[in-house]
């Protein structure tokens, strides 16, 4: 598919999604960062840029997508360095949380329940940000590919129970009942499956496994998390699972899409119980659309529906939250983080994004995330 199609159908696919889950906000002043009818784009905080250093940290899956928009924004502000390390979004909250980082990437919203007993990340956060609360802002929609590596298999089908069973270890062969059912005529190896899985703390994997749990039909007993609880051999990132896969054969894991494709890997098709679905910008906006508001206000996370039945919808997709203080900061701190992420929430940052594999944020849910931006002081 070209990238202008890509463009076209993932923007229309989703544009229903800001509608859905931010209705509930009333009207917003005019977005900053967005290019005015002279076709030129206005500075990305909406004034002269900033100068200095901003620091950011966490999720993996952004990373390219992150990296594509902090080359964009320094074409519009030089004397801004941007930073940011993608060591996984469990590590960029414990170092946002630390005030080690001045944002952090997150592929899934701050916990408001602790899993241990201890401080929720929502908590910690709002200890960090001087007593006024963090913001989960949606920035990038990151379609969760099931990669591959098997020779002679050019298409591949997996559901919900056969997927959680594979990343489980209970389906140990590629020959398997389950897989030869789901893909009729292809040519299974007798091969042992080899499962790769993030080693790192990771929001996909909580993604991945909040899929495997929810349409799984029981077949996944680990509850969903940041950590992996399946079988497997560990990779640090998504960068390392990608590259696990593709220098084994008959392998597969569970990665953000433009690392199976940047990797050149197989990526299976989706049944979810109203036909295979292939993985594109169009299938993971209408799962997008079954996404509801999970938070209030200016915090824009959102809960997404794991096991949709929606026609043509694939089910795995993660949104990658920007998290950054809504107050507390110092001063110089405030405008560089308000300046690049006016920046990466406007409509010349995020078209950038497509190319790279990520669906771009539909433009009611724009609006409102650079509105929550703005109001950062």
């Amino acid at each position: 598919m070209s990238v202008n199609r890509l463009l076209r159908v993932g923007t229309v696919a989703v544009a229903s999604l800001g509608v859905l889950a931010l209705s509930a906000c009333g009207s917003d002043p005019e977005p900053s960062g967005t290019s005015n009818p002279g076709g030129t784009s206005s500075s990305p905080a909406g004034g002269d840029c900033p100068k200095g250093t901003l620091n950011a940290e966490g999720s993996s899956a952004q990373k390219n997508a992150i990296e594509e928009v902090i080359a964009k924004y320094n074409e519009k502000c030089a004397d801004v360095t941007v930073n940011y390390n993608p060591t996984g979004s469990g590590a960029g909250i414990k170092q946002f949380n630390a005030s080690q980082v001045d944002f952090a990437g997150s592929d899934s919203a701050l916990k408001t329940e602790a899993t241990d007993g201890g401080e929720t990340e929502a908590a910690a956060a709002t200890k960090r940000c001087q007593g006024s609360p963090a913001l989960n802002l949606p920035m990038v929609i990151g379609p969760v590919a099931v990669a591959y590596n098997v020779d002679g298999l050019d298409k591949l089908i997996v559901d919900g129970p056969t997927a959680a069973k594979i990343f489980q270890g209970t389906i140990k062969t590629w020959n398997d009942p389950a897989i030869a059912a789901l893909n009729p005529g292809a040519k299974l190896p007798t091969a042992a499956i080899a499962v790769f899985f993030r080693s790192d703390e990771s929001g996909t994997t909580e993604n991945f496994t909040k899929y495997l749990a929810a349409a799984g039909g029981g077949a996944w007993t680990g509850k969903p998390a940041k950590k992996w609880t399946g079988t497997g051999a560990g990779k640090e990132k998504s960068a390392g699972v990608a590259e696990g896969v593709k220098s084994t054969k008959n392998s597969i894991t569970y990665v953000e899409w433009s690392y199976a494709v940047d990797n050149k890997l197989g990526v299976a098709q989706v049944e979810t119980g109203s036909g295979p679905v292939e993985l594109s910008a169009e299938s993971a906006g209408k799962a997008l659309a079954a996404a509801k508001p999970a938070g209030t206000g200016s915090d824009l996370a959102l809960k997404l529906d794991y096991a949709t039945k929606a026609p043509g919808a694939y089910p795995i997709i993660l949104v990658t939250y920007e998290i950054a203080c809504s107050k507390g900061l110092p001063a110089e701190k405030t405008a560089l983080v308000k300046s690049f992420l006016t920046y990466f929430a406007s409509a010349d940052g995020q078209a950038s994004l497509t190319e790279l594999k990520y669906a771009p944020l539909p433009e009611e849910t724009r609006t409102k995330v650079d509105a929550a931006i703005q109001a950062i002081s």
